[in-house]
Formats: structure tokens, C-alpha cells, sequence
């Protein structure tokens, strides 16, 4: 293994700069920049950093201070600690035998999201390209576009008026009563969580999620600083118990949960709710995966049983390229929403808007067609996988984009890099799991076609079988008597 490389504590310091001058816990402001140095890659993989009590005294703080963000980050697999041989940066995604490919700090966002060539994209689970509705759609839009004399400048903060009454009348429909003035416009649900977390969550403040959950709202609440604490999604008793601690906000992912592809009932999420309005806890509903369930239905939404914040985008029902989501709150809560966006970038797109205009007349149709097509390249996955990779652990799901995959041994990062080297890009378990824990899980998509699913788990299958020589022949059985 290549040794780590030294970093000089006084350039460390340099690199931290004014880190202490936020609002928080100094342990979470400290992680937090030093978070930002890994994902910037200006602290680059096996950079070494300095040992705690000597960064605690430069930085004039308690070695506590340093030992609890140097955990956070360890936790969150940034960094890596053993004792008696120091902290460094953890490596980062290895670079594979194709062109173009580079080492990354954040493989999330950068290796998963667009893979060199040649790679097999099955660490994102947005879908293959746009359905035939959304080109339509994009052709009747440009009727919709307004003449050089209309005097629209373009800039829609809040959203298209247009856009925004149509999505409160689909809200209604759904039995959750909603007006224009509840909803906001945003690019994408990233943007609409990345929205959120401005302006419920400030350093140190407790974020309940879901275990594991959504990689990226787990990284828009570390950006926050916020203390994660995740829950198992359908316990309740837990739920109650942590909603009762008063926490900053709570974050649910309850239809075709992301990665698990659960559904919560609706009696659990009445009794969510309810616990959530008794001690002021602000409930966030991602339902970016409503609708794709593979019979079709769709269960009423957190808000149908009370205030509760919901989140929705046309990314995963329709297609990733159509940057356009939106958020149902309250009218207070989306005027004060609308001003941080309106800093951010002064409103989402209008063409794409007046695309998502056209479009949702027809969106039932779309999700009910895509959950379908989902439901049988799900079942394709698991036949492929339960053929070539037999040893391999999983739940058949009835909705979403992926199976939630246990490996029989070995850690789930170090063989997705093995992968990574065969051609596939997949999503280790602990990118999702906010207590460092799923270490022998994978998140594996069914959004490819067919075609691409066999050649996929074929890919797989020879690095398994690298992955399995390279760490050697596995210890004997052992026998225990449970009782």
C-alpha cells in the first residue's frame, strides 16, 4: 500500500483559514473545512494530516475539539485513523485501465455522475434518457414562449405562475389541498433539499434520516454541519422517542425508499406525522420516487396527514435532464425559501418550465409506463444477479431503481473500486448510511436497459472473483448455538 504523505502542519493551517468564524460547535466547523479541503481535492488521498494534539495547539483549541472532527470525518470514510500510524485522507476512487480516467476526492458527484467511457454507469439511478412525452413536450413549449413584446424578462424566482398552479392543482388532486402561493419552482429536488437545509439547519443542529438514505441529501446536511442521526425507517417507537429530543428537522424518504426500495404504510406515516406537529420537528418528504411503483400505485404523501414539507422532481419519473422540482409548504415557509433561491440564481429555467407545463397532463402516464418498465428490468437484475453472483444477498422490491445488496464478505468500498477497474461504477453502501455503517453493501440500480444489466452483473461477476483472490482465501466456518 502506497504510504501516506506527509502534510506540514503549518500549511494546513494556512489551508484552513478563518474556519472557527461560523455559528456551531468548533469540532463541526473544524470538520467541515476540512471537509471542504478533501472534496476540493486540496487535500489530496493519503495526505497525512497532522497528529491531534499538535493541530489542536496551533489552532489554539482543545484536542477534543480536533479528536471529534477527525471521527466525524473517519466516520463519513474521508479519513482513515489507526492507531499508532497516524490520520490521513482516505484514497480516493483508484483510476481505471481506460483514457481519461482520473483519481477523484468526491466520486459521488464526479466518477459516479459521468464515468470515463467505457464505464457502465450503475452508481446513479436517474433514467437512460428521455421518454417520447418530454421531446413533445419541448416542441409545444416553444409556443408557449413569449413574444419580444410580452416585457417578461425571464426571471421567475418563485417558479412560472403557470407551472406553479398546475402543480398545486396536482397536489389537491392528491388529497393534500394546495394553493400557488405554497409552492416553489426549484432546479431539480437537489436544489429544493439544498434549499431546505439553508434555511432549517445551521451547525450543530440534529438532522433525523432515514438509515441508510439518499446519499445526496446526506451530503447537503454535512455541508450544513449538521449532527445526523439515522433511524430505521419503519420503527417507530424509535422515531417517536428521537422526534421527542426536538431535533432541527427530520428528512423521509417513505415511497420507494432510496436505497432499500421499502414503502412506508400509510398508518406509520399518520403516526410520523402526528409525533413531528406535537413537538414542532419540520417533516421533509422526498417524493421524487412517488409514482414508480411497479403496479402503478402511488400511497397519499406525508402532507395528506398534516404539515409536512414535501419535495418533488421530474428527474427520476422522467428524466435527470429536465432540471425542474419543487417544494409544497407552507406560504411563510416558501417566501422565505424564495428569497435564498432568488440569490442562488434568480429562478429555475423558463424553457424547461414551460416543458414541465406541457408535460404534466400526461405525468401519470409516464410514471405508471416507467414503474411498469421498471418492474421488469428489476426483475431482469435479479435473475442475472441470482445466476452469476449466487453468494450475493438481496430483497426483491415492488418499486424504485435499485436492490439494496448485501455482500457475503470483504467492504463494499474497496471491492466498487475493483469494479470501477472492470467497468462498472457502483455506489458502496457507506455513502448512504450516515452512522458509517452498510460497509458490505451496494446499491445497485435497474434503470439500464437489459442489454446493459447482463453485461453489468457480467462485469461484476469477474471482479467479485478478482476481488475474492485478492484478499485471499476466507477463515472457516464458524458454528455458534444461538439460544
Amino acid at each position: 500500500m502506497t504510504e501516506p504523505i506527509p502534510w506540514p502542519v503549518e500549511r494546513l493551517v494556512a489551508q484552513l483559514g478563518r474556519w472557527s468564524v461560523s455559528r456551531g460547535p468548533l469540532y463541526l466547523l473544524l470538520a467541515e473545512r476540512l471537509r471542504q479541503l478533501i472534496d476540493s481535492g486540496q487535500l489530496p488521498p493519503r495526505a497525512a494530516l497532522p497528529p491531534d494534539r499538535v493541530l489542536a495547539d496551533r489552532l489554539a483549541v482543545g484536542r477534543t475539539t480536533v479528536v471529534a472532527a477527525y471521527d466525524r470525518l473517519r466516520q463519513e470514510r474521508k479519513l482513515e485513523r489507526h492507531q499508532g500510524r497516524g490520520t490521513w485522507v482516505s484514497p480516493a476512487v483508484s483510476a481505471g485501465p481506460w483514457p481519461g480516467a482520473l483519481p477523484r476526492a468526491n466520486p459521488l458527484f464526479v466518477n459516479y455522475l459521468e464515468p470515463a467511457e467505457g464505464v457502465i454507469p450503475l452508481a446513479c439511478t436517474a433514467p437512460h434518457g428521455p421518454p417520447a412525452e418530454l421531446v413533445a413536450a419541448y416542441g409545444r413549449a416553444v409556443a408557449r414562449l413569449p413574444g419580444p413584446d410580452s416585457g417578461d424578462i425571464g426571471y421567475h424566482p418563485l417558479g412560472l405562475p403557470a407551472l406553479r398552479s398546475a402543480l398545486a392543482e396536482r397536489c389537491t388532486a392528491r388529497g393534500v389541498p394546495t394553493t400557488p402561493e405554497q409552492v416553489l419552482v426549484t432546479t431539480g429536488g437537489q436544489q429544493a433539499l439544498s434549499l431546505l437545509a439553508r434555511l432549517f439547519v445551521a451547525p450543530g443542529d440534529t438532522v433525523l434520516v432515514q438509515g441508510p438514505t439518499y446519499p445526496g441529501a446526506l451530503e447537503l446536511f454535512r455541508d450544513a454541519a449538521a449532527v445526523l442521526e439515522p433511524l430505521p425507517g419503519d420503527d417507530v417507537a424509535a422515531w417517536t422517542t428521537a422526534l421527542a429530543a426536538r431535533p432541527r428537522l427530520a428528512y423521509l424518504n417513505p415511497t420507494n425508499h432510496n436505497p432499500t426500495g421499502s414503502t412506508t404504510s400509510p398508518l406509520v406515516r399518520r403516526r410520523l406525522v402526528e409525533v413531528a406537529v406535537a413537538h414542532g420537528v419540520p417533516l421533509i418528504d422526498d417524493e421524487v420516487l412517488a409514482g414508480l411503483a411497479f403496479d402503478g400505485s402511488c400511497p397519499p404523501g406525508l402532507a395528506a396527514f398534516g404539515p409536512a414539507i414535501t419535495v418533488g422532481s421530474f428527474s427520476k419519473s422522467v428524466w435527470g435532464g429536465l432540471r425542474t422540482g419543487w417544494i409544497r409548504a407552507s406560504e411563510g415557509e416558501i417566501a422565505q425559501l424564495a428569497r435564498i433561491k432568488a440569490v442562488q440564481d434568480l429562478g429555475s429555467p423558463a424553457f424547461d418550465q414551460l416543458a414541465a407545463v406541457e408535460l404534466l397532463p400526461l405525468l401519470d402516464d409516464v410514471t405508471r409506463s416507467r414503474g411498469a418498465e421498471l418492474g421488469r428490468r428489476h426483475d431482469h437484475l435479479c435473475a442475472a444477479l441470482a445466476e452469476s453472483l449466487p453468494s450475493w444477498d438481496f430483497r426483491r422490491v415492488d418499486g424504485g431503481q435499485c436492490l439494496w445488496v448485501r455482500l457475503p464478505s470483504g467492504d463494499a468500498s474497496a471491492f466498487a473500486q475493483v469494479a470501477l477497474r472492470h467497468g462498472v461504477a457502483v455506489l458502496p453502501g457507506g455513502a448512504l448510511d450516515a452512522a458509517g455503517g452498510s460497509a458490505d453493501r451496494l446499491r445497485i440500480p435497474f434503470t439500464a436497459t437489459p442489454g446493459e444489466l447482463t453485461e453489468a452483473v457480467g462485469r461484476l461477476a469477474l471482479a467479485w472473483d478478482a476481488y475474492q483472490r485478492a484478499e485471499g482465501p476466507a477463515p472457516a466456518a464458524v458454528h455458534a448455538i444461538v439460544v
